[in-house]
């Protein structure tokens, strides 16, 4: 009885995965997206890293100064201060 279970639930994970290669191969075929079958909505945001401690932040929310070679963004202030301090 338990082997006919694992059985199944073998057969079931193949079969899935055999249909989300198949959903995708179709999606790319046609020029769309695959099927979004998740509850994630939305489009995914651009993140930004920061150069002092390595965090990744999302530009809007973070600090940032302008430098000569466009924007640097920080999760703190005291980050930027060691940037500043830094490059000084």
């Amino acid at each position: 009885m338990v082997r006919l279970v694992l059985v199944v639930v073998l057969f079931v994970f193949i079969a899935r995965a055999f249909w989300r290669v198949v959903d995708n191969i179709v999606a790319a075929a046609g020029d769309q997206a695959p099927s979004q079958r998740s509850s994630r909505t939305g489009t995914a945001a651009k993140m930004t890293r920061d150069p002092v401690c390595g965090t990744f932040i999302l530009p809007d929310r973070s600090l940032s100064i302008g430098d000569g070679r466009g924007r640097v963004y920080f999760c703190s202030d005291a980050c930027r201060d060691k940037y500043l301090a830094k490059s000084a």
